[in-house]
C-alpha cells in the first residue's frame, strides 16, 4: 500500500444472486485515494459506482458475494472485518456518508437534533464526553455548514427544510464523528443547479478544512471538474482509466471516456451518444467489456481482459492500446 494512500480498492470483484442467475457488478476494480485529495467515480448509471461506495462501508446485500480483492482504509483491510466491527469501528466513526437524496435520507418524525447526535453518542471522539459538548459540537459544525439558527434548527423537524438545506444537514452528520474518509454518493443530483454549485463549494471547503480524503460517485463530468482533484472512470463494473483530473479530461486515454466526454453538451456541437447498450452484469462480454462499443476494438479485445497499466506518470488505462505501449506495470 502506498504511504499516501487513505483508500486503496484493488482487484475488488463483486457478485450478486439474483432470481436470474448471478450478475457480476464490479470485476477487477481499482482506486486510490490520498490523504485530503477528493476522488471523482465517474460512469453511467449501473456501471456500479454506487455499489463500490456500499462496498467500502460494508453495506451490500446479503445476495451479494465479494470474490476476491481488499479494501484497504489507512492501511487496514475492511473485507477481513466482521459487520459488528465495521458498524462499531468504522461506519460513521472513520467513514461518514453523504446520501444521493437529502429528501429520504432524514426520518420525517423525529428532530433533527435527536437523528444527528444518535450516531454521536456511539461514535464521538474522546473530548466530547457529556451531551452538551456533543450539542455544543454540532451546533458548531451546522454553523459551519451555513445553517441558520443552528440551536433552534436541532428542535426542527425535516419537513421545515429545503432540499439544499437538508443536504447541509447530512454534511454535519457525515462530518460528526470525525472521520478520515467521506463518501458522496451523488449528493446534488437531487438539487438545482444553483444549490449543486454552493454544495460542491462547501465540499471542496470541507475537505480542505477538516484535511479529509472524499470519494465523490457521480455521473457528471462537470462536476468532477469542479470539485474532484483525481477521476476513476467505470464502466459495466471495470475500471477502464484513472488519473489527475485535468489530465484525464484533456487527454482522455480509453476509448470509453473520450465517448462519454463527447457526450457531454459542452464538449459537443451537438446532442451525441454512444452506440450500442451497456452489457448485462448476468451475461457481461469476455474480455474488455466495452469491445462491443468500440470504435478500436480487433480480435484479442474479446479475448483479454487488458491489464490496468501506467499510459504516463500517475495516468492509468486498461485498454489493449495503453498495455502495448506501456512505459511502467502498475
Amino acid at each position: 500500500m502506498s504511504d499516501a494512500a487513505l483508500l486503496e480498492v484493488r482487484n475488488l470483484r463483486l457478485s450478486v444472486r439474483t432470481d436470474e442467475g448471478i450478475a457480476q457488478i464490479l470485476d477487477h476494480v481499482e482506486l486510490v485515494l490520498p490523504h485530503g485529495h477528493i476522488l471523482g467515480v465517474v460512469g453511467e448509471s449501473g456501471c456500479g459506482k454506487s455499489t463500490l461506495a456500499r462496498a467500502v462501508l460494508g453495506i451490500v446485500p446479503k445476495t451479494a458475494t465479494i470474490e476476491s480483492g481488499e479494501i484497504r482504509l489507512e492501511g487496514e483491510d475492511m473485507l477481513r472485518l466482521s459487520d459488528r466491527e465495521m458498524t462499531e469501528r468504522v461506519r460513521g466513526r472513520r467513514i461518514g456518508f453523504i446520501p444521493q437524496d437529502p429528501y429520504l435520507a432524514l426520518n420525517p418524525v423525529f428532530t433533527i437534533g435527536s437523528q444527528l447526535l444518535s450516531p454521536l453518542r456511539w461514535h464521538s471522539p474522546p473530548t466530547l464526553r457529556t451531551e452538551r459538548e456533543r450539542r455544543g459540537h454540532l451546533v458548531s459544525l451546522l454553523r459551519r455548514v451555513q445553517i441558520p439558527e443552528p440551536e433552534a434548527v436541532l428542535e426542527r423537524y425535516p419537513h421545515q427544510f429545503s432540499g439544499g438545506q437538508r443536504q447541509r444537514l447530512m454534511i454535519a452528520g457525515a462530518l460528526a464523528c470525525g472521520p478520515s474518509l467521506v463518501i458522496a454518493d451523488e449528493p446534488t443530483t437531487a438539487l438545482d443547479v444553483t444549490t449543486q454549485l454552493q454544495i460542491l463549494k462547501l465540499l471542496k471547503s470541507l475537505t480542505e478544512e477538516f484535511g479529509i480524503g472524499m470519494l465523490f460517485v457521480t455521473h457528471d463530468f462537470g462536476v468532477v471538474a469542479q470539485l474532484c482533484d483525481s477521476i476513476t472512470v467505470m464502466y459495466a463494473g471495470q475500471t477502464v482509466e484513472a488519473g489527475p483530473t485535468r489530465e484525464v479530461l484533456a487527454d482522455p486515454r480509453h476509448p470509453y471516456t473520450r465517448a462519454l466526454l463527447a457526450c457531454h453538451p459542452d464538449r459537443s456541437d451537438g446532442l451525441t451518444g454512444i452506440p450500442g447498450l451497456v452489457p448485462s452484469p448476468l451475461a457481461p462480454p469476455t474480455g474488455c467489456r466495452f469491445t462491443p462499443r468500440c470504435t478500436h476494438a480487433v480480435e484479442v479485445c474479446s479475448r483479454r481482459t487488458p491489464r490496468f497499466v501506467s499510459d504516463s506518470p500517475g495516468h492509468l488505462v486498461s485498454c489493449r492500446l495503453a498495455d502495448e505501449h506501456r512505459k511502467v506495470g502498475l
